[in-house]
């Protein structure tokens, strides 16, 4: 008969699973530290020697790592989704920074409907709470802060979409984008101008998200990567004139 004896499982297991799936789910991040060993063991109802047995083993499987002195974090374990070579090659060549704007306009469009079908309540409040964090940088003339919070809300969008895969990918591709591998965000937030349309944008997509409207939320994120498309483009060609004008007017003071 095909029936095996049941075992009861050990408790450093059953804190390994509950670990696991927190980073899995996205709840626990990337370089983000754990709780105290004392205050981890009493939140989980396990004795420490236990806690040490399931950190040790999530330390071996490269998902915690120790600093000594700090503490116990998760693993950066998004920044290996990328080989060094490979992102040098998407920092040196310009066609990367469009194939990285037209997947996510793909990727994004997708993650923000299935945000609007099937995030709960709570992800919804989530997204539009970022968004008013965004306004008030907006208002505070803080530039830095606002592109920071950009990111925040475009990968909050992706985590109410409920799709692992989606969440693990794309955070890895707004850890790139954040070190400047692709572009430099804040580029995007220097005009007043562009700054004000850009917060009009998250505003439409805010609202469809809000709204529920699938196909409305998706239309809006791809206006929206459009817009950063051109902007760039635009950028792009302002700073080569700059740099032919610069010539030309080196070239003018040798003369003279």
């Amino acid at each position: 008969m095909p029936f095996v004896k049941i075992e009861s499982e050990k408790l450093s297991q059953a804190v390994v699973r509950q670990i696991e799936g927190l980073i899995l789910q996205g709840v626990l991040r990337p370089g983000e530290r754990l709780p105290s060993e004392r205050e981890l063991s009493e939140r989980l109802g396990v004795s420490r020697p236990s806690l040490r047995e399931a950190v040790a083993e999530l330390q071996h499987a490269g998902l915690l790592t120790s600093r000594a002195g700090s503490g116990v974090f998760v693993a950066e374990v998004l920044s290996a989704a990328f080989s060094p070579a490979l992102i040098r090659l998407f920092a040196s060549n310009e066609q990367a920074v469009f194939d990285y704007l037209s997947f996510r306009r793909d990727m994004e469009g997708l993650a923000a409907e299935r945000a609007a079908q099937l995030g709960s309540d709570t992800d919804l409040k989530v997204v539009d709470a970022l968004f008013c964090r965004m306004q008030a940088a907006h208002q505070k003339r803080n530039p830095s802060e606002e592109a920071s919070l950009d990111a925040e809300f475009h990968m909050a969008i992706i985590e109410a979409s409920h799709n692992v895969i989606m969440l693990h990918v794309m955070r890895a591709m707004f850890g790139l984008l954040r070190e400047g591998v692709f572009y430099n965000r804040t580029v995007m937030f220097r005009q007043r101008t562009t700054r004000d349309a850009l917060l009009e944008q998250h505003r439409a997509i805010n609202a469809a998200l809000q709204a529920r409207d699938p196909k409305a939320v998706r239309a809006a994120i791809e206006s929206h990567l459009s817009f950063v498309e051109t902007a760039l483009i635009n950028q792009q060609k302002a700073d080569r004139n700059e740099a032919l004008a610069r010539l030309r007017l080196l070239h003018e003071a040798e003369k003279s």
